[in-house]
Order: structure tokens, then sequence, then C-alpha cells
């Protein structure tokens, strides 16, 4: 699929990658928080989906919790990382 893409210039041609800890040093669970009634990861997730470039977008994370909201927003979360 990728080589296809590549020759297709107008095709999607790019993956988009959000990584989001669950527990952040500065703001514990702040992709989780809500901002004007939505997490903070679904802004995130929605402006990827949103890019005609990019063919496919996943999560990255160690939290269940966020891994929840990612694929309930549009975005693949293919495996859950171990904690730091």
């Amino acid at each position: 699929m990728a080589e296809d893409n590549i020759k297709n210039k107008e095709s999607p041609i790019l993956l988009g990658v959000v990584p989001a800890r669950g527990g952040s040093k500065g703001i514990k669970n702040k992709n989780l928080r809500k901002v004007s009634n939505n997490p903070l990861i679904y802004y995130t997730i929605k402006d990827a989906l949103s890019y005609k470039k990019i063919y496919k977008t996943i999560v990255t994370t160690d939290s269940l919790e966020i891994a929840e909201d990612a694929k309930k927003y549009g975005a693949e979360v293919p495996f859950i990382r171990q904690k730091d």
C-alpha cells in the first residue's frame, strides 16, 4: 500500500502517531482532562483524522483509559505500551 501511495501523490502517504502517556509528570492524566467538554486527546485525534495526507491515525499509550477514548474518537490503538 505504501508504495502505491508514493506513486500517486494525491493518495494519503503519512501515518499519524499520537503518543499519549498516562502518567504525565506535570499534569496527571492530562490527555483525559476535559477542555470545552472533550478530553484533550480528542482534539489531537480529530485534527489528525481531518488531515487528508494521513492514511491511518494510531495512538500509542500505556493507559487503558486513554486507549478507550482514542478508539471512541476514531484512532486505532494496536497495543498498550508498558508503563515507564
